[in-house]
């Protein structure tokens, strides 16, 4: 199997106003964006060509919305993995950015 492209623990997942896990599990893997629970079960896929995914305008730093087949997802993404002494680029845009990278969008 190939190396994952993104993977992301810890991630809250809402839809709408339901918490669907509090330490879920994105990855971008195969073209394909899936969401998972903390378990490994899958909430939601979809071909990473056909997902939006962006920051809303007021949200928080680590918060992202995915679109996934009209669905629409908040994912609070934590700060778990930064390179030692550097702060790096907030979760969320690491996330947007890849998706765009992985959907052949300039990120």
């Amino acid at each position: 199997m190939a190396e994952p492209e993104f993977t992301a623990t810890g991630v809250r997942i809402d839809q709408r106003l339901r918490s669907l896990t509090r330490a879920g599990q994105v990855r971008i893997s195969g073209g394909r964006l899936e969401l998972l629970t903390s378990y490994g079960s899958e909430i939601d896929s979809a071909p990473v060509r056909s997902v939006r995914a962006f920051r809303p305008r007021f949200a928080a730093a680590g918060r992202a919305l995915a679109e996934l087949g009209g669905r629409r997802y908040v994912l609070t993404l934590g700060e778990r993995d930064p390179a030692p002494g550097e702060p790096g680029p907030p979760a969320a845009r690491r996330f947007i950015e890849a998706v765009r990278r992985a959907a052949g969008h300039s990120a």
